[in-house]
């Protein structure tokens, strides 16, 4: 995660690139919930910095990564596109009714289109960062993100600057042992 960018612009036809990645990510059913919305424009960007409470970040020492960043990308997804589908005859139940949703498919399928765009920015030669929504009502109303779809979040884009690292990064990581199994919870991690 980089949380500083220099002025450089990205490419248009590459931020095209990379935002479209987030519609290649898994769809559960094919119900393809996810929008994305692109910003640019420097004053949308200060808004969502604003919406964001970067001030303050940078007042705690850090850069203004939300509004250097020369693009975000918004991925939102909508839980009522995928319920929709999920009740058309092919993915009810036997009986009639539709499915349990032992998991929400629609925040996994968020979380891999994010995971997609991240990705495809670093393979274009880009940084990015992730930021949480603060407030979905804010940040969908700045963007006129329709009512059914909420946003997860905004990825920074942008040529990576030097940046003061988040004490976040000081934590130690957790080894393979400590959180891949083999056949059961506990067993080996290492499979070679």
């Amino acid at each position: 995660m980089v949380r500083n960018y220099t002025d450089d612009p990205v490419d248009e036809i590459v931020l095209d690139r990379v935002a479209g990645s987030a519609l290649r990510a898994p769809s559960a059913g094919n119900s393809q919930a996810i929008a994305v919305v692109v910003v640019t424009d420097t004053e949308i960007r200060a808004k969502i910095a604003a919406i964001a409470d970067e001030a303050a970040y940078v007042e705690a020492g850090f850069d203004p990564w939300i509004s250097r960043a020369p693009a975000h990308i918004v991925i939102s997804v909508s839980e009522k596109v995928y319920r929709d589908r999920y009740a058309e005859p092919d993915k009810l139940a036997e009986d009639g009714s539709q499915i349990d949703w032992p998991v929400p498919y629609w925040w996994i399928d968020a979380g891999a289109s994010l995971m997609a765009v991240l990705l495809a920015a670093v393979d274009e030669g880009l940084a990015a960062g992730f930021l949480g929504v603060h407030s979905v009502p804010e940040l969908s109303a700045l963007l006129g993100v329709p009512d059914h779809y909420h946003p997860i979040g905004v990825v920074t884009l942008g040529h990576p600057a030097p940046d003061r690292r988040s004490g976040s990064l000081s934590r130690p990581k957790k080894t393979p042992d400590d959180v891949i199994f083999r056949d059961h919870w506990g067993g080996s991690a290492l499979l070679g």
